[in-house]
């Protein structure tokens, strides 16, 4: 009996001493003068490296409204660059699509219908990249909170 209750005890004091420290080093964190500059500079560079690699920024999921005119968008890039031709782009885009797609399973028929074919097998080897897109741009979004 007593050695539950110190241990309940001792459990007690080192989740508040663990969230002591969270608070403390957060504070110390959001505090420091460079943290701003930090940031943005880390923003940046991960914005460069996305234009770099032809991928579009993801808009905020959370808003219809920005991934209707997202997809719309996107799908419009991605038939333009595959009708001068530029195959690697116009998939870049087109999956870009697929990641904000309500029903990409949907979209995927009707891709593979009226894509070249060695066209759709391109796209097919960049949908796995999908979903790692969007779990990183949640995590992004999660991280910028300040």
């Amino acid at each position: 009996m007593m050695g539950s209750k110190m241990g309940t005890i001792a459990a007690g004091i080192g989740g508040a001493l663990f969230i002591g420290y969270c608070v403390y080093f957060d504070r110390k964190r959001r505090s420091d003068p460079n943290f701003k500059k930090i940031l943005r500079e880390r923003r940046m560079k991960q914005k460069i490296s996305q234009e770099k690699s032809g991928l579009a920024r993801l808009p905020d999921l959370k808003d219809p409204g920005a991934v209707q005119q997202f997809f719309l968008d996107e799908i419009q890039l991605g038939e333009e660059l595959l009708a001068q031709g530029d195959y690697e782009k116009s998939v870049d885009h087109l999956t870009n699509a697929i990641a904000v797609c309500g029903q990409p399973q949907q979209l995927l028929q009707v891709l593979q219908q009226t894509l070249p074919p060695p066209v759709f097998q391109m796209l097919i080897t960049k949908v796995p990249t999908i979903s790692q897109r969007i779990a990183n741009a949640q995590n992004l979004a999660e991280d910028d909170v300040e």
